[in-house]
């Protein structure tokens, strides 16, 4: 039997997501958005595209959560996404009450589900769902730091004319302006990226991975799909198939990298039960300072949050 996954949101990250679960035939599909016709029109047009995937998975779409009803992993997309200017942490009390709102879905109707949010601010939304839901915390995370590495490494591969299939690198904390690049574990086949170009271009590299979001924000009047939904699939995928895939996400820590009680990016094996590992990077000392000044913004983020009663 196919396993089932549901997608809360229909625009574009939903929506590029769900064609490549339908695409891949991955698991069937339930596609949830307020605004029901365009979940259900966005649905038939994949259906109608299943012959062409040579994708038997069964779709299902409408504005009722109760079609989330057996699911074995529920991704959260819905949220308000960013225009030019703004930056992911004034999406924070909108997003909040929406992605409650899946959450308590979850609770509700598919109680045993895995849990990826997509929604900014990454982290703290990846906290309300984890706080509404109750799941337990191996079973909830955020997709982030799959992104931000991704972004990294595609720059990189640019500027050393090499394959992004050859290059390892990895970006943790949360998932804005702070986010920290692990620089003195990043390798071209081997050989550290520190030793392959002049420390002024890697910086100017850093600097736009931090500001990705914001560079395509700006070019396209909205937030980036294509790659936050691929994002998630590898995620997806490696919870479904059992992988054990290495990937940076938002994880909660107890006292991991010297953080407690807050879900921000880090090195995960994610596997049959979710988040099965959480692996120590050796950071440097800068890169350690960062992380903590990357958590201290996140924190901020969730005590405004605690404020609203969300649960």
């Amino acid at each position: 039997m196919r396993k089932k996954i549901s997608i809360f949101g229909a625009g574009n990250v939903g929506a590029s997501l769900a064609q490549l679960v339908v695409y891949n035939g991955t698991a069937d599909l339930a596609l949830v958005d307020v605004l029901a016709g365009v979940a259900e029109g966005k649905a038939l047009d994949l259906s109608q595209a299943r012959p062409l995937y040579g994708s038997d998975v069964k779709i299902q779409a409408g504005d009722d959560p109760l079609i989330i009803a057996g699911s074995d992993l529920v991704v959260i997309t819905a949220g308000i996404t960013r225009k030019p200017g703004m930056s992911r942490d004034q999406l924070l009390e909108t997003n909040a009450k929406i992605v409650a709102q899946c959450a308590a879905a979850v609770k509700k109707h598919t109680p045993a589900a895995f849990i990826i949010v997509v929604s900014n601010p990454l982290d703290a939304m990846t906290w309300v769902a984890a706080e509404v839901s109750g799941a337990d915390k191996k079973k909830v995370m955020g997709m982030a730091g799959v992104l931000d590495s991704s972004r990294l490494v595609s720059l990189l591969a640019d500027e050393l004319k090499a394959s992004v299939k050859d290059i390892q690198a990895m970006v943790l904390g949360g998932h804005g302006d702070q986010m920290v690049p692990v620089i003195s574990c990043a390798t071209w086949q081997g050989r550290p990226i520190e030793k392959l170009m002049p420390r002024e271009r890697l910086e100017e590299i850093i600097a736009r991975t931090r500001n990705a979001g914001a560079e395509l924000v700006a070019k396209m009047n909205t937030s980036a799909f294509f790659s936050p939904a691929a994002g998630a699939f590898e995620m997806l995928k490696a919870v479904c198939n059992d992988e054990k895939r290495l990937l940076a996400c938002s994880a909660r820590l107890d006292g991991e990298y010297g953080l407690k009680d807050i879900f921000i990016g880090v090195p995960v094996v994610l596997g049959a039960a979710g988040v099965e590992k959480i692996v120590e990077l050796a950071l440097n000392a800068g890169e350690k300072a960062e992380l903590e000044k990357s958590a201290e913004s996140v924190r901020n983020l969730i005590r405004g949050l605690k404020k609203l009663n969300l649960t």
